[in-house]
């Protein structure tokens, strides 16, 4: 039965884990100078190898010849926990058995001594999953366990642990992998595969993979299937995205002001069954590189791109003002949260119309900076001007005729009163 690449090639010892040397290094340290905690926490996106460094550390402490940190892989035990063949590892996935009964049963078993292992070693996968209940009765266990137990917890989602949880365990963060890492990595196994990986290929991959090895190597496993010689454009219509070439074409059209154009674009890549969302996502991820570009002087350390991608950046930004690269961020994210509910395909149609012309842009941002526009272009009157002509002497106004006064009333004389 074919054996898929990331399960073929998943690392057996500490020194073959890529991009987390920040948690391989601190382990096996712990290990040469014989500090095994009783739990540890591994946190960190999808696919960055919190489960295998979860296997590796239960052989490791159970190995019968360490090597620097490592499990030897050679001894008994190692190959019974690689081959199942002993059980003292156990592996939960906490978002199937999330209810307090499993945890209960779970206790009940630690009490137990390990059947050939030195330690027994529960590693519970997706631990955020696990019910309240749940929590509260691995609680007491978690912080005072027997001394032939080892509890390692992971999950992606450490925000929704409780804190009680917490402070019980040694945390170590994963980090996304380094798309270059990523990128030697899968030319490393296509080499070991038979096959030829080029490298704006394998760069593809890790950018489309987000940091996350697995991703990365399903990813890969779909290509090989399709070519031995695994190219730029297999990538692209392996993984169903537009392609570069389609992305630099739309915003040239957006710097252009040209919505006909940008509405053909998109009318040929829905009639190749391209994902309008994923299109809209790799349109905002195109804008952030043209912002790098505008704001940095190299912007490469930040782009998962190849040198040729990095100068077609550089300089489709210099056509470019920042406002205008800021605004298609906006829009972009705008349409792609509309596009859970809507008709995808015209809500991205609108958004490159309103790129196309800014006039149609109403929010506040766009109309300061139509008005800053306006104040530029705004051409200011010469400081020496003709003097203006003397206003014209007022007519001579006619003085009123003088007006006779009138005669004082006669006044009426009080009769005297008759004695």
């Amino acid at each position: 039965m074919y054996k898929v690449l990331y399960r073929k090639y998943r690392p057996r010892f500490f020194s073959d884990v890529v991009g987390q040397p920040q948690v391989t290094v601190t382990l096996k340290n712990e290990l040469m100078r014989g500090r095994i905690a009783h739990a540890y926490l591994f946190t960190g996106s999808r696919g960055t190898g919190k489960t295998t460094c979860a296997k590796i550390l239960s052989r490791a402490v159970n190995c019968l010849h360490p090597v620097d940190g490592d499990p030897c892989g050679e001894c008994e035990v190692c190959k019974g926990l690689e081959d199942g063949s002993i059980l003292d590892v156990v592996e939960i996935d906490a978002a199937s058995n999330n209810g307090v009964d499993a945890i209960r049963s779970l206790i009940e078993e630690a009490n137990f001594t390990p059947t050939t292992a030195k330690y027994r070693v529960y590693i519970i996968d997706e631990v955020h999953m696990l019910s309240v209940s749940a929590f509260n009765a691995l609680l007491k266990t978690l912080e005072e366990p027997p001394a032939h137990v080892i509890f390692i917890l992971a999950t992606t989602e450490v925000h929704k642990l409780l804190p009680t949880i917490l402070s019980r365990c040694q945390r170590f963060d994963f980090h996304r992998i380094d798309p270059e890492a990523i990128a030697c990595r899968l030319e490393e196994i296509a080499g070991k595969e038979d096959a030829q990986l080029d490298h704006d290929g394998a760069l593809l991959i890790a950018r489309i993979a987000d940091g996350a090895m697995r991703d990365a190597l399903s990813l890969l496993d779909q290509c090989l299937g399709r070519d031995r010689h695994v190219t730029l454009d297999i990538v692209n219509q392996t993984a169903g995205v537009a392609g570069r070439e389609y992305l630099s074409a739309l915003t040239q059209a957006v710097a252009a002001e040209d919505p006909a154009a940008a509405l053909s674009l998109i009318d040929g890549l829905y009639r190749e069954s391209k994902d309008m969302g994923r299109l809209c996502e790799e349109l905002g991820e195109y804008f952030r590189g043209l912002m790098l570009a505008k704001t940095m002087k190299d912007p490469s350390p930040l782009l998962a791109v190849s040198p040729q991608e990095v100068e077609v950046l550089t300089a489709q930004a210099l056509s470019m003002s920042l406002p205008a690269i800021l605004h298609g961020l906006d829009v972009l994210e705008e349409t792609l949260q509309k596009m859970r509910f809507g008709n995808q395909r015209a809500l991205l149609e609108m958004a490159f119309v309103k790129l196309c012309d800014p006039q149609l842009d109403d929010s506040p941002q766009a109309i300061l900076r139509r008005l800053e526009a306006l104040e530029r272009s705004h051409v200011p009157l010469p400081r020496e001007t003709a003097e203006a002509p003397a206003p014209a002497a007022a007519p001579p106004q006619r003085e009123a005729p003088p007006q006779e006064e009138a005669a004082p009333a006669p006044k009426e004389e009080t009769p005297a009163p008759q004695e």
